[in-house]
């Protein structure tokens, strides 16, 4: 499925810089075409596998989202031995006290790190901090690049 998937990517990049539907790439690729060699028509099947059409709409609306600086906090950042385990713990106290708040756990290499709550303003970040304080003392907030997906729930 990954190969199928992988193909018609290929093909979809390759193809004219114009938008255009999955649907009418699929009928455009099934038209008969005369072949350079002894004046003959050559036909192409198209078989979509499972939910590749699914997959490069998500992609190409992924790949336009806006972006925006805001502001996280950063409740944990350690790149030790303990660090995956420590940041999964980190998350899920979190979880615990502050729910609704979103948290993100990534691994930016070395560290392994857990921001929390989406803010447009180094102001709100700075709230979000003392709210957290108690439980996270070495919270900070940290500039971060926001999708608009981040503050659509």
């Amino acid at each position: 499925m990954l190969k199928g998937l992988t193909l018609l990517v290929g093909v979809l990049c390759a193809v004219e810089a114009e938008a255009q539907s999955i649907d009418t790439f699929k009928s455009r690729l099934a038209q008969p075409v005369a072949s350079a060699s002894k004046g003959r028509m050559a036909t192409v099947t198209v078989k979509e596998y499972g939910t590749a059409a699914t997959a490069v709409s998500k992609a190409a609306r992924e790949a336009v989202q806006p972006a925006y600086k805001g502001y996280r906090v950063c409740i944990f950042v350690d790149n030790g031995a303990q660090a995956r385990g420590e940041a999964v713990a980190a998350k899920e106290l979190f979880e615990e006290n502050f729910p609704g708040v979103e948290v993100y756990m990534a691994y930016e290499n070395p560290y392994f790190r857990v921001t929390v709550g989406n803010c447009l303003t180094a102001e709100e970040a700075i709230i979000l901090k003392g709210r957290v304080a108690a439980v996270f003392p070495k919270a900070f907030p940290k500039s971060e690049t926001l999708s608009l997906a981040d503050f659509v729930k």
